[in-house]
């Protein structure tokens, strides 16, 4: 798997130095070399999974553990008013890395990072369609 190999896998089994944050058995949280602000963390899985979907939920059970763990301690000492949690899946998505991460950036006001939502009508009969076959898919 291209995973296995992938500079995050690489960094979480120790081979790649970073500035660590936050370790334990299963996780790992790293400061960005490339921060949007000061305090942009990484935090990752050891075990090299590419996307989301394919960690076994004790897994998404730790990193979400540790988000909140993270999370408080950024803000904590980089007195940001808020942040931005933001996670990608496949290149379409912007995932640059193919190893499951998730961004922790402090966010100030007027900072210029942003990002466009573009949201559009729906029909709510379109919606309760789409969410029963949500719903009904297998898991």
């Amino acid at each position: 798997m291209a995973a296995e190999r992938c500079i995050f896998g690489r960094i979480g089994a120790g081979e790649i130095p970073c500035q660590r944050v936050f370790e334990n058995e299963h996780v790992l949280a790293f400061l960005d070399i490339n921060p949007l602000a000061e305090g942009h963390t990484l935090v990752i899985p050891k075990r090299c999974v590419e996307r989301f979907e394919d960690l076994a939920p004790a897994e998404a059970v730790e990193l979400a553990l540790a988000l909140v763990i993270v999370a408080r301690k950024v803000l904590k000492v980089t007195g940001a008013a808020g942040y931005n949690i933001l996670q990608n899946n496949g290149r379409i998505a912007s995932q640059e890395v193919p190893h499951v991460h998730f961004h922790i950036i402090p966010r100030r006001a007027d900072d210029g990072l942003g990002y466009r939502w573009k949201p559009q009508e729906s029909d709510p009969a379109v919606l309760t369609a789409l969410a029963q076959r949500i719903w009904d898919a297998a898991g």
